[in-house]
């Protein structure tokens, strides 16, 4: 059996979407479910969020809606995003990562069209999940949901959701066939282009300031 880490966060359309096609993978592969803080991944690059371009957010939402519903996933924008997820990445740890409680989190979010930040339905949410508040608030997970962002950043990991494994990086709900390709072929990324690929030179940079 092989290994994978899928890095997620629940503020993504692009995760929800990924969690729906994990089926598509063999069956014999482990996946860990491992909450990230995207946000913290976007300071950490210097990059703005989708959402943070208005041509590009419009383009996002339209793009993910369609696309959801073209493989057969239901998916409805909750009221308001982007949202702060910080309380639901820090309700998975408490539920362990756990796949059942994983997928009923992201439900909750990208399947009502009601508000994510709706501190009721999150009580309510928290109920069902069987996860106290004082559960919620232990330095345990918020140290948890901490180090497993640190820890993605330092790997490479650049946005979600991504997959983990074998030291190679596969990102976006789209990468799913590539990420196959590697599991049935691992030499896929070893031949020498991907090498000339990986030693590429910079021709020209764009200014920053």
């Amino acid at each position: 059996m092989r290994n994978a880490i899928w890095y997620f966060d629940f503020i993504s359309p692009f995760a929800y979407i990924g969690l729906h096609r994990l089926k598509e993978l063999p069956a014999d592969l482990a996946i860990e479910f491992r909450p990230v803080l995207f946000a913290a991944m976007l300071n950490h690059w210097g990059q703005k969020g989708p959402a943070e371009l208005p041509a590009k957010r419009r383009y996002t939402y339209r793009w993910s809606q369609w696309w959801a519903g073209s493989l057969g996933i239901a998916l409805r924008y909750p009221a308001a995003h982007p949202f702060n997820p910080l309380q639901h990445l820090r309700l998975a740890i408490a539920c362990g990562s756990r796949p059942d409680a994983v997928r009923k989190i992201f439900d909750s979010i990208w399947t009502t069209g009601e508000d994510a930040s709706d501190q009721r339905r999150f009580s309510d949410l928290c109920d069902e999940l069987r996860v106290t508040a004082d559960a919620l608030a232990a330095p345990g997970v918020k140290e948890a949901l901490k180090k497993n962002t640190d820890a993605a950043i330092q790997t490479g990991v650049f946005g979600v959701p991504t997959f983990e494994i074998d030291g190679e990086l596969f990102w976006g709900a789209d990468s799913m066939q590539f990420l196959r390709a590697f599991l049935a072929d691992p030499a896929i990324l070893k031949n020498a282009e991907m090498k000339r690929l990986d030693e590429l030179p910079v021709a020209a940079a764009r200014r920053t300031s």
